[in-house]
């Protein structure tokens, strides 16, 4: 018997050091030895977690697409009748069948969530939206805070101001990110672009094929755009808003079918890159914020007013316009985020918290989205606005001329040049294989070139 157990003891020291002697180069390393027995999972498995939130707010996709059709959390967020339906979830599958929707499975923990440790804490912040109107900011009030604050039993209060309400057109919020007084905020890089042109990149309005050609830029550009605002704020980027239904649109007093219909057009712009291709059109491009277009549109001080045509119904344009015109394809995106001296003064079990509940946020708005990017366009022309879909010529102009001769190298200018890495890791390996577009040094008069991808 002592003999056996020596063999025994042997054949376990030989096994360990024909390992670490390298006899398996292609074994996988050995775990770190456990010094208790692991404990059995107690949670559900995704697909059971699938099954017990099917039908309504709160519900995920693990292959079936019939588990999501129900109320969105929201009367606005849905159709009509407040609905999420099957042919709208099935038409837009390619939202929920890519490596990010994956990725919010994991981040929102959902089989396994953070537990709660703190008591007695008190944090309270206001989120900055752009417009309390807006989808994405009812989506916040509705679905997110109702569960981040049953998650914390209170302790992270959360409520929802707008730029409007606190005095903000929206360019300088990276700023008061930065400095404290914003505590928290939605950051959309179309208005930092002048401060921060590099953040742009995800809005070169005219590039985009598809809805889905834009989402997938987004999501496979995020970490560049966090890192831009990290460095720049020391902020903490703890989710993202979508924003379907957001086909950049022309809304005027006529229709607009022809180049000739844009020249001289006094035109609301929202970003820079937006400007250029405004230009680009021959009409004229003005910054006014958001919440003032609908009185400028009403005096005439503006000729038509672009923005995606879920907020323009929000903002109810319909009533000072007669034609929405375009549009331009848009699967938008902006970033929630917090500063930094109030996100270190969050305990860890609330910080992982609220990074969870903002996953789920995200999945949420990826429940709801097929259904929105329809409701833009249907909510306008049942409110009365004619839909004039751009031409072909129209089209035409918008990529060759617009997009490619205004839009890209103006946005080229402001990041310093082709050289910068907004333009060599950003653009040109992420961007361009989708749209079809590289960005060129030379020794042209601009020191560039934007060319077609052969």
């Amino acid at each position: 018997m002592l003999g056996f157990r020596l063999t025994a003891m042997l054949l376990v020291v030989a096994s360990i050091m024909l390992v670490g002697c390298g006899s398996d180069p292609t074994a996988a390393p050995a775990a770190p030895a456990a010094t208790a027995a692991p404990a059995a999972p107690t949670g559900p498995t995704l697909e059971q977690y699938a099954a017990e939130h099917a039908g309504g707010p709160g519900a995920i996709y693990v292959g079936d697409t019939s588990q999501l059709v129900g109320d969105a959390p929201h009367g606005d967020l849905g159709g009509f009748d407040g609905e999420v339906p099957l042919d709208a979830i099935d038409e837009h599958l390619w939202i929920l069948e890519n490596d990010y929707y994956r990725s919010l499975l994991e981040k929102a923990n959902l089989t396994n969530p953070t537990k709660l440790v703190s008591t007695g804490e008190k944090h309270e912040f206001q989120h900055a939206c752009i417009n309390r109107t807006l989808l994405w900011c009812k989506l916040i009030e509705a679905y997110l805070i109702p569960n981040l604050t049953e998650r914390t039993n209170g302790q992270i209060q959360l409520s929802v101001s707008s730029f409007p309400e606190l005095g903000l057109a929206g360019t300088d919020t990276m700023t008061l990110v930065r400095d404290g007084t914003l505590g928290a905020s939605e950051i959309y890089g179309g208005y930092i672009g002048g401060e921060y042109p590099a953040v742009e990149v995800q809005y070169l309005w005219g590039l985009w094929p598809s809805h889905e050609d834009h989402y997938t830029v987004l999501w496979n550009i995020f970490p560049d755009i966090e890192k831009i605002i990290k460095d720049a704020t020391g902020a903490v980027v703890w989710s993202h808003n979508w924003i379907p239904g957001d086909d950049q649109m022309f809304f005027s007093k006529k229709a607009l079918r022809t180049l000739d219909d844009f020249k001289g057009l006094k035109t609301r712009s929202h970003s820079a890159a937006l400007s250029d291709w405004i230009e680009g059109m021959g009409a004229d491009a003005q910054f006014v914020a958001f919440a003032e277009v609908y009185a400028a549109l009403e005096r005439g001080i503006l000729d038509a007013g672009v923005t995606g045509a879920s907020p323009g119904f929000a903002q109810r344009w319909f009533e000072v316009t007669e034609y929405m015109n375009g549009g331009l394809r848009s699967f938008n995106s902006t970033m929630n985020v917090i500063n930094d001296k109030v996100w270190a003064d969050i305990p860890a079990d609330l910080q992982q918290i609220l990074i969870e509940e903002g996953a789920k946020l995200e999945l949420e708005s990826h429940r709801i989205a097929g259904i929105q990017n329809r409701m833009g366009v249907a909510r306008n022309v049942d409110a009365g606005l004619k839909h004039i879909q751009f031409s072909d010529e129209l089209d035409e102009h918008s990529f060759n001329v617009a997009a490619m001769q205004h839009v890209v190298p103006s946005w080229v200018k402001r990041v310093g040049g082709p050289d910068h890495p907004a333009v060599t890791e950003t653009f040109n390996k992420k961007i361009g294989p989708i749209v079809g577009l590289e960005i060129v040094a030379d020794d042209s008069e601009q020191g560039f070139a934007v060319r077609k991808l052969k």
